[in-house]
C-alpha cells in the first residue's frame, strides 16, 4: 500500500516516539544502529513514521514503542523523512494494538501539544526533521528526538564524537553525550523558548548518502554542501 492510499483511510493522527532497527546498518563497530523515530498516523495494520533514516522498499524492521511494545514489519512506501510499515501481527495482537489506539485517541486529543518534564521544558517539535552542519560546512539530515533552551537531542546517521563543535539547524553547540538512539548537544548560548522552532527545526538539504553502510562520517554530494561556518573552539 501506498502512503497517498493510507492516508485516505483515516488512520488516527498520533505522535509516540520509538525507536527501530534497519537491517544491514551498523556504526563503526560492526553494531546494528539504533535511530530513534515516532508515529505520524496509525492503524492496526499499518503506520507512517518520522525517521532520520527511511531505509529501502521491501526492507523487513524491528521497531520498539514504550505504548505499544514491539512491532515488527516491512517498509511498503517511503516519502522524504519517513516510510509506510506494514504490520506483521497475530490476529490477537492486532486486536491488542486496535484497542490502545483506541484509547490514545482519546487521550492524547492534540499531540502537537509540546511534552513538558520535570527539570526544565523540553519539547517535541512538530516537524521533527532538520540538518547538522558541521565546522568544515558539510550538512546532514537529522531528526529531533527533543530540545529546550540550552541543547537538543538527535538521531541521525553520523555519529559524532564527544566534544566535537557542529550546528543544529542554525544553533551552535558541542556533542555532550552518546546514548543508544543518538547524541546531545548542548548549545553554546541558551536559546528563547519561543524561538526554538525557528533556530532548530530547518528543512534537510537534499544529501546523497553513501551505499556503504558503515559510513562513519557521511558526506552529502560537494554542490550540496553548504559554506563553512565558524564554530568556536
Amino acid at each position: 500500500m501506498s502512503i497517498e492510499n493510507f492516508l485516505q483511510q483515516n488512520p488516527v493522527k498520533i505522535v509516540v516516539p520509538g525507536q527501530y532497527i534497519l537491517p544491514n546498518w551498523y556504526d563503526p563497530k560492526g553494531k546494528l544502529r539504533t535511530f530513534a523515530c515516532r508515529t505520524n498516523h496509525m492503524s492496526p495494520y499499518r503506520m507512517i513514521v518520522d525517521v532520520p533514516v527511511v531505509g529501502r522498499v521491501g526492507s523487513s524492521l524491528t521497531s520498539y514503542f514504550r505504548e505499544f511494545g514491539n512491532l515488527d514489519g516491512h517498509i511498503t512506501d517511503t516519502k522524504r523523512g519517513g516510510f509506510l510499515l506494514e504490520f506483521e501481527l497475530s490476529v490477537a495482537q492486532r486486536g491488542r494494538l486496535a484497542n490502545k489506539l483506541a484509547w490514545l485517541e482519546e487521550k492524547l486529543k492534540d499531540p502537537s501539544i509540546p511534552e513538558l518534564r520535570k527539570g526544565g521544558a523540553r519539547i517535541v517539535p512538530i516537524n521533527p526533521h532538520s540538518t547538522i552542519t558541521l565546522a568544515d560546512g558539510t550538512g546532514h539530515e537529522c531528526f529531533i528526538i527533543d530540545m529546550s533552551i540550552d541543547g537538543v537531542a538527535v538521531s541521525a546517521l553520523l555519529q559524532p564524537p564527544i566534544g566535537m563543535p557542529l550546528a543544529v539547524g542554525a544553533c551552535i553547540g558541542r556533542v555532550v553525550r552518546h546514548f543508544t538512539t543518538g547524541f546531545a548537544v548542548k548549545f553554546v548560548e541558551k536559546q528563547k523558548l519561543l524561538d526554538l522552532d525557528r533556530v532548530i527545526v530547518r528543512s534537510p538539504r537534499p544529501v546523497l548518502v553513501s551505499e556503504n553502510r558503515n559510513p562513519g562520517l557521511v558526506l552529502p554530494d560537494r554542490a550540496m554542501r553548504p559554506q563553512p561556518i565558524a564554530l568556536a573552539g
